[in-house]
């Protein structure tokens, strides 16, 4: 016969949140090995925490050499972008909930850029092709006495471009991107698009003149993969077409 502690017990554990899941993660150490592998880690968490809580879990309860960048786990900062699943995503903002967590989750560095450690890739090439694009305001001329002002309807048309967070998720799910690491990729096409379009600037042209290089805009295929990969909802694709068409225009 069942005793009222041994109720209380089954009780309490038929009602916990948490459940058992298992992160297959893809390890790397070049000291270790030359060739990476798949790791099995069995998580008790709960569902409706992140993909971040997990990794923070292993790292600190179960294996402490496991590697990975995160900052402020709230989808600000973009350094935690891996693939979760086969997708780019960032792991402060994937919930294990949906991710069917009865089957194996995976988790591994994203790709195109050069896998360091576990999931750190080397960022470097990412970061160059964005500089490349001069990612700042030009305003020739001496400093001015007052404000630069914009009306709503100038902001709005590069409003959109703004948002990006430099996650590299659009740029590391391009498949051109995979194939030929020269090309700059939509984040910085992105991150070009946000000042070519901006009233207050006067540098648009050479900008355009920088895409314009073989490995620049018209490498694009328009497969989409930035767009559904962005985390911050950027129609990348549709600011890639209007690069193009201010390169054919030269209206911007």
């Amino acid at each position: 016969m069942a005793t009222p502690v041994m109720d209380k017990v089954e009780a309490e554990a038929a009602s916990s949140p948490y459940i058992t899941a298992t992160f297959r993660i893809r390890r790397f150490n070049p000291e270790v090995a030359a060739e990476a592998y798949w790791e099995d880690f069995q998580v008790e968490i709960d569902p409706k925490e992140r993909v971040l809580d997990a990794l923070h879990k292993i790292k600190w309860d179960m294996d402490g050499t496991l590697t990975f960048r995160r900052s402020c786990a709230h989808g600000i900062c973009g350094s935690d972008a891996m693939r979760i699943n086969g997708r780019n995503r960032l792991a402060c903002k994937t919930l294990i909930k949906d991710l069917a967590p009865e089957k194996p989750i995976t988790v591994e560095p994203i790709k195109g850029l050069t896998v360091q450690k576990d999931l750190i890739v080397d960022m470097e090439p990412f970061f160059q092709a964005y500089r490349d694009v001069m990612p700042f305001l030009v305003s020739h001329g001496n400093e001015p006495t007052r404000e630069r002002l914009q009306s709503a309807a100038d902001r709005e048309r590069f409003d959109d471009t703004t948002k990006c967070i430099l996650c590299a998720a659009c740029t590391s799910s391009c498949p051109v991107y995979w194939n030929d690491g020269q090309y700059f990729g939509p984040a910085a096409i992105v991150n070009a698009h946000r000042f070519i379009f901006d009233s207050r600037d006067e540098a648009g042209e050479q900008r355009l003149e920088i895409l314009n290089d073989k490995d620049g805009v018209w490498r694009c295929r328009t497969t989409f993969n930035c767009t559904d990969a962005c985390p911050r909802g950027i129609e990348v694709t549709k600011a890639i077409q209007e690069v193009k068409r201010a390169l054919i225009t030269r209206r911007f």
